[in-house]
């Protein structure tokens, strides 16, 4: 019996032993060097804005007591999804915007990959269950408390972590499985799936079906629930006597819903498909929507405009001039 292996199955080893030491190129807008240089700019400035806020809103949660209740911890676990969301992209978007060849290796094109993955999907559900707690908080304002207690909210947070980390580990690893050879260029600003997948020397057709179904799980059932959600919290806020009231409530859910649409619209068009017909700058432009732009809202829409959150802050800007006076 022999136990020489075949030439198919050499060729398959070379192949994979190929994919595992490949560089990519990250091409980014190299065909508008201009437009690059103002990218920078912005997108450093959107960066620190991002990290700051949503930094600020972590610590104040942390060192408020009176903030320690579902909403806020929500709140606060978001923030830190967005931190790492936007520290995982866009100091490579920033690299590759001022580099004329930028490289990524096949391991830290699966890191990046890996982390994008987690955090976007540990969102989609975090962002479902903080409509589920307005919706118990509005509507069933008495039972709100047995609703939603900490022994509940730890569930629903746990829930968004464990599921997000299962579906990464899962799609991360079935990407990298697949062949790489010929040319190793990415159009894109970073190692998104959709890109990279266009890169594989083999049939996805099956994956494809999986991305598919993973985004109506992972992207569509939290929108809906959301959608829902706000439709319930629409209609009680309709029964509200006081008009001053029913318009502030209108506000702040037309600013969630804002926030809301534009990270799971974007993600879904780019997931739902993984190899549509998009231009790849039309492609690059609605992952930068909700890889960039929701994470710098979320801080501005569901802290800026809250009293709780608000007082903190002067509370603990009082303490920090107090010590420095005293």
């Amino acid at each position: 019996m022999s136990l020489r292996p075949t030439q198919g199955s050499t060729i398959e080893m070379r192949r994979q032993n190929h994919s595992s030491t490949v560089d990519f190129i990250l091409l980014g807008f190299s065909n508008y060097p201009e437009l690059q240089r103002q990218m920078f700019g912005a997108f450093l400035v959107i960066y620190l804005v991002t990290v700051l806020g949503n930094a600020i809103i972590i610590t104040i949660i942390f060192l408020d007591q009176s903030l320690h209740i579902p909403m806020y911890l929500f709140l606060q676990n978001l923030s830190l999804v967005d931190l790492c969301f936007s520290t995982v992209i866009t100091p490579k978007i920033l690299v590759v915007l001022t580099s004329e060849k930028a490289t990524i290796t096949f391991g830290g094109c699966f890191a990046q990959m890996y982390f994008i993955l987690l955090f976007g999907g540990t969102e989609c559900f975090l962002l479902g269950a903080m409509a589920y707690d307005r919706f118990a908080a509005i509507c069933h304002p008495l039972s709100y408390p047995v609703i939603m207690n900490k022994r509940v909210f730890v569930k629903l947070a746990m829930f968004s972590w464990v599921s997000g980390t299962m579906m990464t580990t899962l799609q991360t690893t079935w990407v990298f499985s697949f062949p790489y050879c010929g040319h190793k260029e990415i159009n894109h600003l970073f190692c998104e799936t959709p890109p990279v997948l266009e890169l594989a020397c083999a049939d996805t057709f099956l994956f494809e079906v999986y991305a598919f179904t993973g985004t109506i799980l992972i992207v569509m059932v939290p929108f809906l629930l959301i959608l829902l959600s706000y439709t319930r919290i629409l209609f009680a806020i309709l029964r509200m006597p006081s008009t001053t009231g029913r318009q502030k409530a209108f506000s702040t859910c037309a600013s969630h819903l804002t926030s809301v649409t534009l990270f799971y619209g974007t993600a879904s068009i780019t997931y739902l498909q993984p190899k549509s017909r998009y231009s790849p700058d039309t492609k690059k432009l609605m992952s930068l929507a909700y890889t960039l732009l929701t994470p710098l809202l979320n801080p501005l829409i569901y802290s800026l405009r809250n009293k709780e959150m608000k007082r903190a802050v002067l509370k603990l800007w009082q303490r920090k001039v107090a010590l420095h006076t005293g």
